[in-house]
């Protein structure tokens, strides 16, 4: 082990992560575990470096075996789904004091010696494992390939379980996560929300062009319809941005005063969320850092009341809920949004509580917490357990607590 000249040991670090093959909620937050720790290597499945990042090339990326085979097949994950596991499991990490899993798939099954220790940032548990009907219903997967995959669930349900007793420590992207993560592994975890970049934010004071924005991939299942059908009724301008298999029928679906502006980049995204009237977010995100990145930018989120929206959205000052996922009860909720009610400095105060560089401080407690407890056998955090059963849930609290109570937030 190196000693930089402090002369304390240099705890070496690796990362790994499902598969790099597009870029979304999932990639940001490795992103930020490379500025964590920007000397570890990142292991993967499989790589397709023209779907990712630029600055991706500069990384040292090892992928599994799979990246041997045909390109077109490692364009989509889910066509090597029984392949994914043993693939995973291949990676050698030997010489590595610890090992960051970014998983919302397999990767928390990769194999490391009693020498290293392993966390776990959870997105979620597989949803095509634990919840395959609604998973295709939502990713419009055909009869075919269900027909394919149903077969393999018992098989990868069981090595799921299996797998996950190999994580060390568990560390859950929100309250719902960590409710998942008990539920399927019977493991305890600490929250930890995924990050947003405030500094890429900039309140634009006084500024609302009219408009309601909705940013998100255009699938069935994020529910894209109640937010145009809802904007139909009332005759409200809406701005939809991204794209997706479903755009085709909201297209055909929309009235005069809803607008399509396609996938856009980053500098039009900053400008759409800066002169909205308001973000609304009608899917059950498991976190949803898109609310987020609204509310840095100084704009109130209507939101559907579940998932990770309950979690960021305060009613009242950051936003409004609303109950069901119809058009009826968003546009109930719409109908009663009152534009001045909502300071703007508010809610980027709000929005500073899940900046980045707070994720990564937090993050590298946690990571220097949980592999000092391993290395020194102490049971767990708190005394009681096994590590294979930790838990970070003793840490110190983050250098900036959230208040519970949406008055201490206003007041600010």
């Amino acid at each position: 082990m190196s000693r930089p000249r402090s002369g304390r040991p240099t705890v070496r670090v690796a990362l790994v992560h499902d598969y790099l093959t597009q870029y979304g909620g999932a990639e940001r937050v490795l992103d930020e575990f490379k500025l964590a720790f920007p000397d570890a290597p990142v292991f993967t499945s499989v790589v397709d470096l023209d779907r990712m990042p630029a600055r991706y090339r500069d990384w040292d990326i090892r992928a599994s075996w799979l990246q041997r085979i045909p390109r077109l097949l490692r364009r989509d994950p889910r066509l090597l789904l029984p392949l994914l596991p043993a693939a995973l499991e291949s990676f050698d990490f030997d010489g590595f004091d610890v090992v960051l899993a970014s998983s919302s798939g397999f990767c928390h099954g990769t194999l490391t010696g009693a020498q290293t220790c392993k966390l776990t940032y959870c997105h979620s548990p597989p949803r095509f494992v634990w919840d395959y009907s609604a998973y295709a219903r939502r990713e419009g997967l055909s009869t075919g390939v269900r027909a394919l995959v149903q077969p393999m669930l018992r098989g990868l349900r069981q090595w799921d379980v299996v797998s996950a007793s190999r994580t060390d420590y568990w560390i859950a992207a929100s309250g719902l996560v960590q409710r998942r993560i008990a539920k399927h592994y019977r493991r305890e975890s600490v929250v930890l929300p995924p990050p947003v970049d405030t500094s890429r934010f900039e309140p634009a004071a006084g500024r609302d062009d009219g408009y309601y924005l909705m940013l998100m991939r255009l699938v069935g299942w994020k529910r894209p319809d109640i937010v145009v059908e809802a904007c139909n009724r009332l005759g409200l301008r809406l701005v939809v941005a991204g794209d997706g298999r479903e755009e085709a029928a909201l297209r055909r679906m929309a009235g005069p005063t809803v607008e399509f502006v396609g996938r856009v980049d980053d500098q039009r995204m900053r400008g759409l969320y800066a002169r909205c009237t308001a973000f609304i977010l009608p899917s059950e995100e498991d976190f949803g850092i898109t609310a987020l990145e609204a509310m840095a930018s100084g704009k109130p989120v209507v939101a559907y009341a579940g998932g990770g929206a309950l979690e960021t959205v305060v009613p009242g000052v950051t936003g409004t809920l609303f109950d069901a996922q119809t058009p009826e009860s968003l546009a109930a909720a719409l109908e009663g949004f009152e534009r001045g009610r909502f300071a703007a400095g508010a809610i980027r105060r709000h929005a500073e509580r899940f900046d980045s560089a707070l994720f990564r401080r937090r993050l590298r407690d946690i990571v220097s917490a949980a592999h000092r407890a391993y290395r020194e056998g102490v049971p767990s955090f708190e005394g009681s357990r096994g590590p294979a059963a930790g838990t970070v849930r003793d840490l110190p609290p983050p250098a900036r607590p959230v208040p519970d109570d949406a008055a201490t937030i206003a007041a600010e």
